[in-house]
């Protein structure tokens, strides 16, 4: 998880993102941080996170009665979801078809599946200088040791997303011809929901499944805690709108979790 850490560009902070994209779109249901009315609780089987898990950025909140419970790991429940559900952090579920191409090509912008690296990713869709000013901005909105517990979330939840995927037989397609600026639009229009708002369970959804994001989430609580997870959500809500602020995409819109 140490791999992120690297260049001048991790100044002590750095990734989510996932959902790369696969957490960014790896598994289902997304976030990080209880968006005001919800959050859901973490599940009966999510364990102490050990001293090198990523630190806790802050207490997940009770459940909302809109929210999804949280699965137990291996559930499989997207296509159950009722009408108007939303996912663990906030932004509502998408059942639809996966882009996997678009998955691939995160993947493959952030050095592989056997080495991927969240920061990597950022770096080849950015650019070195973007990248910098974007993480010493975050730096200061969230403290150095959230921003890298946000970077280690992502390269976690890819490398776990790509993992689970290859348990139920799912093999990613050729990746996408998208690359730098392209690759980010596309992931930032992946997770706009209908309202125009970008959420990281969002596009964690349409970059794998609902029920794989789901999965992975429930894996990130058991290895490290629901609050990391809930960081991990969170800031990536936060990048990615930046990120598209930076594109022009300016009628995108910041989530209430960030």
């Amino acid at each position: 998880m140490n791999k992120y850490v690297k260049g001048t560009m991790w100044a002590g902070l750095c990734a989510l993102t996932a959902v790369g994209l696969a957490a960014c779109g790896q598994n289902g249901s997304s976030s990080s941080q209880p968006a005001s009315g919800s959050t859901a609780a973490a599940p009966a089987s999510t364990a102490a996170a050990p001293a090198s898990a990523p630190a806790a950025a802050s207490t997940a909140a009770a459940p909302a009665a809109s929210s999804t419970a949280a699965p137990a790991a291996g559930s499989t429940s997207a296509s159950a979801a009722p009408a108007g559900a939303m996912n663990w952090f906030g932004g509502p579920i998408y059942t639809g078809a996966p882009a996997l191409d678009a998955t691939a090509a995160l993947v493959e912008a952030g050095g592989g599946a056997a080495n991927f690296s969240f920061a990597k990713a950022l770096v080849s869709m950015l650019g070195q200088k973007t990248v910098n000013a974007e993480v010493a901005k975050l730096n200061k909105q969230y403290g150095e040791e959230n921003v890298k517990n946000f970077i280690a979330g992502m390269d976690f939840a890819v490398s776990d997303a790509l993992k689970r995927a290859t348990e139920k037989g799912v093999k990613l397609p050729p990746p996408a011809p998208l690359k730098g600026d392209a690759l980010a639009k596309a992931l930032v229009q992946a997770g706009t929901a209908p309202d125009g708002t970008f959420w990281s369970g969002y596009l964690f959804d349409k970059a794998l499944s609902h029920d794989l994001h789901n999965e992975v989430m429930a894996d990130i609580d058991a290895k490290y805690s629901h609050a990391a997870d809930e960081n991990t959500h969170k800031i990536l809500n936060q990048a990615m709108y930046d990120v598209a602020q930076a594109l022009g995409m300016k009628d995108v819109k910041l989530a209430s979790l960030h």
